[in-house]
């Protein structure tokens, strides 16, 4: 017979040598490839590479990164990008939880430390805001540091503003310690902070109105505001300010008296007093513009970049009046179509994003000024189990239940749902720092 071949008559043998040998051939080529062509930063976890509103890549850090790196990358895109519609998502079950631990945070006001003062459910700190068409990085503290090195960020505002500040104080305070060097006013309301690792200053405005006026006293039960002037408080120091974090809202809802070039415009439920009732939606409306417009005036001609976020309103929960022992007793967000964002809220919100649209487009003559609203209204709307409620008092139960008991159903427990605007705040950061790199 004639030789037959032995690929027809021992196929598994022949591939059982075949498949060693190209091992034994690819090793070291891929060993070779590996040594002179490293692999790309995308193996690193996604949050601390990029997200989909921007191309700043920072180096890589974690809890034993070094905090005072300043290496800076930058990954060049073809697309144009487009920001993150923040309204649109859902809130999801988090495992990892928040980034700190209130107990251990000691820039908190008292009033919204509710771990320490003994709230029993934890399951609000388990929650993560998930935009629908884009991804939202977990707030990197290194990220944050290296941006705003030898540079000054200011809060301006109401407790809000406050209660924003403190979160993100708290969050940076686990990768570099700041240290409190002012503090002046009643409360401490003005004071400053300044993280030596990276020669930050970070600073907090009591502002109520951003514009100028007089809070009610015992003996006048109104607001006074002066809509057509800017409080220089804050706004006589904005020289020195690399980035301004407004926020207002709450105040607004108060009974007050309104002024506008050099007369009375009305009033916000005033009655004994001989002025037109005229709300405050408008009124709400003209102290954003003009604040923005301040700050366009005075900064837009000058060499010093200066990016000024908006944080939009920032809904309550009570059920029932704020003022007559209303609640928040919910331990869960809302799920999608459980609650609308509409009146007062949506107003609110409207007013403030429609402002800061018309100076932006006052503000495209200026290549050193940035502007953009930070959009949380929708995300708050869906959160009423983050708010401290009767956890504003150390365990307001320790002696039984109290029938009776102030709520606080406006702020926000830290750690909490707050933690995600300084999230959204570090994202559009990332953002401007990949614009600003292009322009370059």
């Amino acid at each position: 017979m004639g030789s037959t071949s032995p690929f027809k008559e021992k196929p598994h043998s022949f591939r059982r040598k075949l498949l060693p040998w190209t091992l034994y051939a690819c090793v070291p080529i891929l060993l070779i490839r590996l040594y002179f062509y490293p692999l790309p930063l995308s193996l690193f976890p996604a949050d601390q590479i990029n997200s989909s509103t921007n191309s700043v890549v920072l180096n890589p850090s974690s809890s034993s990164a070094s905090a005072s790196s300043p290496t800076l990358k930058v990954e060049e895109k073809t697309h144009v990008e487009v920001a993150c519609d923040y309204t649109n998502g859902e809130w999801v079950h988090d495992k990892k939880g928040p980034l700190y631990n209130g107990t251990n945070c000691g820039t908190v006001k008292v009033g919204r430390n509710c771990m320490s003062h003994g709230r029993p459910d934890v399951g609000y700190l388990n929650w993560r805001w998930r935009p629908k068409q884009c991804r939202l990085p977990r707030f990197e503290p290194n990220t944050f540091l290296q941006l705003m090195r030898n540079k000054n960020l200011a809060f301006v505002g109401d407790s809000l503003a406050r209660n924003q500040l403190e979160s993100l104080l708290c969050m940076l305070a686990t990768a570099s310690t700041p240290n409190l060097f002012y503090a002046n006013g009643e409360e401490n309301k003005f004071r400053k902070w300044h993280f030596p690792s990276h020669n930050i200053n970070v600073s907090i405005y009591w502002s109520p109105f951003l514009v100028k006026g007089t809070e009610r006293s015992d003996d006048k039960g109104y607001n006074t505001l002066y809509l057509d002037s800017v409080d220089e408080r804050w706004a006589s120091e904005m020289d020195h300010m690399d980035m301004v974090v407004l926020y207002a809202g709450h105040w607004y809802l108060l009974p007050a008296v309104y002024h506008y070039e050099n007369s009375v415009l009305g009033c916000h439920y005033c009655p004994g007093l001989n002025h037109t009732e005229i709300g405050f939606f408008d009124v709400f409306g003209k102290a954003i513009k003009t604040t923005l417009k301040a700050i366009t005036e005075r900064r837009g001609p000058s060499g010093n970049q200066i990016g000024v976020i908006v944080t939009t309103f920032s809904p309550a929960h009570f059920e029932g009046e704020w003022d007559k022992f209303g609640a928040c007793p919910k331990t869960k967000p809302y799920e999608e179509g459980e609650k609308q964002l509409e009146g007062m809220n949506a107003d609110m919100r409207n007013t403030q994003v429609q402002e800061v649209d018309a100076a932006k487009e006052d503000a495209k003559r200026f290549a050193n000024l940035r502007l953009e609203a930070l959009d949380v209204t929708k995300l708050a709307l869906m959160r009423p189990d983050g708010h401290p409620g009767p956890y504003m008092h150390p365990f307001p139960f320790a002696n039984g239940v109290s029938e009776r008991m102030q709520n606080d159903c406006v702020h926000w427990c830290l750690p909490g749902p707050i933690d995600t605007w300084n999230e959204i705040l570090l994202d559009i950061m990332k953002r401007w720092e990949g614009q600003s790199r292009r322009e370059r």
